[in-house]
């Protein structure tokens, strides 16, 4: 078995916006692992109950579906204990994955809408984090990623509010990782790279994006390692790397300036 199995191996997981995309994949990913037990928690219930009974029918009592809005504090307390009851008292590992990409022009944005924005990429992941501690720290350990974004690293013109969101969950992250190093709770950020998911809505993902499920392998590979900041792909490398390297600023200027101007006339999205 390899290390990156290994780590999975009996472990008791919840993964937020589970029933599709990549969080569908992080679960059923870790059942093939060895996983003990996942928890998948989305607010679509419908991709819920289908998608529980198919990992069910493959791994037998080893998945658990539990409705959830993640911006509702309240929701999120109930699934994460909901979670531990499942899991006999454990939760080794939380992915906040849920989350959604947002578009538009500044100016045409309101304050509602930044507050939503903030509400389900930022303080879902909050909740989580807060409801998940006591568990954790009850058992002695813990694992918790978050899945931030590429455009965390670039962030990008007509995407303020993905930027600014996935930016702040990253820092988060990042940041609690070392509050909490010494009880033995790891943090990680990963990036799930370009990957072809329902968060292109009704545009086509772009060429070459890979799968969920190519996604999936790469960030559990990383986690696994304990790594601070987990990379999708090369691009996004590429951007951890170089996009706020002040020797590159003139570049990046230049790119992310053809971006806007190409997205102003409606010619693209990169």
């Amino acid at each position: 078995m390899s290390e990156t199995k290994e780590y999975y191996r009996d472990k008791v997981a919840v993964v937020t916006g589970g029933a599709s995309g990549i969080g569908l994949a992080l679960a059923e990913t870790m059942l093939s692992y060895g996983a003990k037990r996942v928890v998948l928690a989305d607010i679509n219930e419908a991709n819920l109950v289908r998608e529980t009974a198919r990992l069910n029918a493959a791994h037998p009592g080893q998945a658990l579906g539990v409705r959830c809005d993640v911006t509702n504090e309240e929701e999120v307390e109930r699934m994460i204990q909901q979670a531990s009851e499942f899991g006999e008292r454990r939760i080794d590992l939380l992915f906040n994955n849920a989350g959604a990409g947002f578009w538009g022009h500044f100016e045409e944005q309101t304050n509602g809408d930044w507050e939503k924005a903030f509400a389900l990429n930022f303080y879902a992941a909050v909740y989580c984090i807060r409801a998940v501690l006591p568990v954790m720290r009850a058992q002695g350990d813990g694992h918790i990623v978050s899945i931030i974004s590429g455009i965390a690293l670039v962030p990008m013109p007509q995407q303020t509010m993905y930027s600014a969101t996935k930016a702040a969950l990253n820092g988060l992250t990042i940041a609690l990782r070392y509050e909490l190093w010494d009880e033995n709770i790891r943090l990680t950020s990963a990036t799930p790279g370009t990957t072809a998911t329902p968060i292109w809505g009704d545009m086509e993902a772009p060429p070459g994006s890979q799968s969920p499920e190519q996604s999936a392998r790469t960030v559990l590979r990383g986690v696994a390692k304990n790594e601070r900041l987990v990379f999708g792909d090369e691009t996004d490398v590429y951007s951890g790397r170089y996009c706020f390297n002040t020797d590159l600023a003139k570049n990046f200027d230049e790119y992310l300036l053809d971006v806007a101007r190409k997205r102003r006339r409606g010619e693209g999205i990169f």
